[in-house]
């Protein structure tokens, strides 16, 4: 058992290119655990560090693991414009509560090409009200792109905010079709 009281489990991380940037991509026995925007050197060490906090177990590089090469082929095949949903097993161990019904409900009933609204999302999960919460549960989404919290959108037609940052949000909706493609 490890200092948390759990068993000792694997977690592995791979980096991949993507049309946004470099996605770290970290799995555990369970499933896709973890996805990072930006993964940079240090944004990379920063995010391995704390998987291994959280987890209890420091994170491998295993870029041929059978537990990261699913997840690695249908991101690929996202960004090729060839899959509209990602099939892949989850393990939602680094979210709980309120914030896990609400990325579950989101990565179930919001599909490709469509958006919803920061208290359309937040009446789906029976609190109306808490739109705000919903927008901090889509801040804490510790698998986006694959939980597409990017489909969440301000109900006055605004964009919203973002953790991987606006322009990486306008990437992948126009990659989907809700947003023309940038100009430049």
């Amino acid at each position: 058992m490890n200092s948390h009281g759990r068993g000792e489990q694997q977690v592995v991380w791979a980096v991949v290119g993507t049309d946004i940037g470099p996605l770290l991509l970290a799995a555990t026995h369970e499933g896709l655990v973890n996805v990072v925007f930006h993964a940079t050197d240090a944004v990379r060490d920063k995010a391995l560090g704390r998987l291994a906090e959280r987890l209890g177990a420091e994170p491998v590089e295993a870029p041929d693991s059978p537990l990261l090469a699913e997840a690695a082929r249908q991101v690929a095949a996202y960004f090729a414009g060839e899959r509209r949903d990602f099939e892949l097993p989850l393990d939602w161990s680094l979210i709980s509560g309120f914030n896990r019904q609400v990325l579950r409900e989101l990565a179930s009933g919001v599909p490709f090409g469509a958006v919803v609204g920061y208290g359309d999302l937040a009446k789906r999960v029976g609190q109306p009200g808490a739109a705000q919460a919903v927008g901090t549960a889509m801040g804490a989404n510790p698998l986006p792109v694959v939980v597409p919290c990017h489909r969440v959108v301000e109900s006055d037609g605004g964009i919203g905010g973002f953790g991987g940052g606006l322009e990486t949000k306008r990437k992948l909706l126009a990659l989907e079709g809700v947003l023309p493609e940038p100009l430049f």
